[in-house]
């Protein structure tokens, strides 16, 4: 199984002054559809049904990537809340109105389905965070996005090989 987070500590938000542009940019990596919250949830629905069907190696596996990614919302919401917002669960913080809502999370009842799911939304994270680092020009927020984006690539390629441990 590949490692789940890079081998180096996460960036600090200090020094991180209020700056509008950046939390627009970085927000919907927050509270959004394919968000990190979304994908703590989602992950968390398929580790029982992993868990269930005795899969508890997968199982285990998908329940360490949600904790990663509560690491990831953590980060986040501390540095949208260095940016200047509270970092409410909507995907335009400071915004008190399109709250996240469950319903984006993917509600798959095969494994094989579920690990394809997983597989999406992974590659739809990095493709957020690329498209992030390419207009982002504060680069302590950079540093934070990038740090993100390693555990995400490492995150696919878990389930990756889940996914193809399914089929074979």
């Amino acid at each position: 199984m590949p490692p789940l987070t890079a081998n180096k500590p996460f960036p600090t938000t200090e020094g991180i002054c209020h700056d509008a542009y950046s939390l627009r940019v970085i927000s919907p990596a927050y509270a959004a559809p394919s968000s990190e919250l979304n994908a703590i949830l989602q992950y968390l629905y398929h580790y029982h049904f992993f868990k269930s069907n005795g899969c508890d190696e997968f199982a285990q596996t998908i329940e360490n990537i949600a904790i990663a990614e509560m690491i990831h919302l953590k980060l986040l919401g501390a540095t949208i809340l260095a940016l200047g917002a509270a970092p409410v669960y909507t995907a335009n913080p400071p915004a008190m109105f399109n709250f996240y809502s469950a319903k984006y999370v993917t509600y798959s009842r095969t494994l094989v389905c579920m690990a394809e799911d997983d597989v999406r939304a992974e590659k739809q994270a990095i493709r957020g965070y690329e498209r992030m680092l390419k207009l982002l020009r504060n680069e302590k927020v950079k540093e934070i996005i990038s740090r993100i984006l390693e555990d995400e690539k490492l995150h696919l390629a878990a389930f990756e090989h889940i996914l193809c441990s399914l089929k074979s």
